[in-house]
């Protein structure tokens, strides 16, 4: 088995795949006017998933992270996890929602081989997650997660992105959240993209004013796993849950790369933030493992040191749900 090691020596055992563009939220910051169709909707099926996946777990890639768009809106996800699950080598099945109807879906999704849980949670004031993005389902979002802690899903997880309208009240409510709750609440610092320029100049705030009100308050730092995200976690003998940061325009960002990502449509995409794509649709299509794997690993020679967010370049992202955050 050939490891996925970059021209950087960096090693990659995690792999975001998306299996849909389509979103049911209008979040502010990503989709302010919600989906909008361009093309036809011709996404990854539930076999083609399995075969993405079987290839990066035979080059030694065990955790997969299923993302959109918004992935419960396929009604398939139950068959696309259930195969992910499957795969020899993979030992974590993540999803990341928005958390529509996840309080009916959970069970499912946990019985089908998730492992993993993500729920996008921006705010927990009730008329600020209806201003963000666009439904009043707070309350049903938090049942499902509690749901899943429940049913004993071990790795339950919130993410929010970091806004200048909801800074510090959203520090005391999120902090108070993880009080009893076992979970993680990661604040993500808002990117650039193509379709965002005017809302980030007015709403981004550095992921530092985060870090500084936890030390402040006796949060200290987490050790990392070995496949854990980008999230720097910080905990406190007060608290079950702990409290995140993802912060790309910190320094060294990119150095600890450890994930790559496969679009909808068949696409692997080295960088979040980089350019066009490797097509692996073609060899999807005809389950043709061997070539897979070879194309997979002369694409990894290409992948860059980082992003260039901090010379306002995205790259051809024009937002998050375009390929899965």
């Amino acid at each position: 088995m050939d490891d996925l090691v970059d021209g950087f020596g960096r090693r990659f055992h995690y792999l975001r795949l998306s299996i849909t563009e389509v979103c049911n939220f209008r979040c502010t910051y990503c989709l302010p006017d919600g989906f909008k169709k361009t093309a036809p909707l011709t996404f990854l099926t539930p076999a083609e998933c399995e075969r993405v996946v079987r290839a990066f777990a035979e080059l030694g890639v065990s955790k997969i992270r299923l993302t959109g768009g918004e992935p419960s809106v396929r009604r398939d996800l139950p068959e696309i996890i259930a195969r992910t699950a499957a795969v020899p080598g993979v030992s974590k099945v993540c999803i990341t929602t928005n958390g529509w109807n996840l309080d009916r879906q959970i069970g499912g999704w946990r019985d089908a081989g998730l492992t993993n849980l993500n729920v996008s949670i921006d705010s927990l004031d009730r008329e600020t997650f209806v201003r963000i993005t666009g439904h009043d389902r707070l309350s049903s979002v938090v049942a499902g997660l509690d749901r899943a802690l429940s049913l004993g899903l071990p790795n339950v997880k919130v993410n929010g992105v970091l806004i200048r309208d909801t800074v510090e009240a959203g520090f005391d409510a999120f902090t108070e959240f993880v009080r009893e709750r076992p979970v993680a609440v990661r604040f993500i610092e808002l990117m650039r993209t193509g379709d965002n320029a005017e809302y980030f100049a007015d709403q981004h705030v550095p992921g530092t004013v985060l870090t500084d009100w936890l030390a402040a308050r006796g949060w200290c730092r987490r050790p990392r796993a070995f496949d854990d995200g980008p999230a720097v976690e910080m905990v406190h003998p007060d608290y079950a849950g702990r409290i995140g940061l993802i912060a790309p325009y910190a320094a060294g960002f990119c150095d600890s790369c450890n994930r790559l990502r496969v679009t909808a449509r068949g696409q692997l995409r080295l960088c979040l933030f980089g350019e066009l794509g490797v097509g692996l649709k073609d060899l999807l299509e005809v389950d043709a493992p061997e070539a897979l794997r070879v194309r997979i690993l002369k694409a990894l020679a290409g992948k860059p040191a980082g992003h260039r967010l901090h010379q306002g370049d995205s790259g051809d992202t024009r937002q998050l749900a375009q390929f899965g955050g």
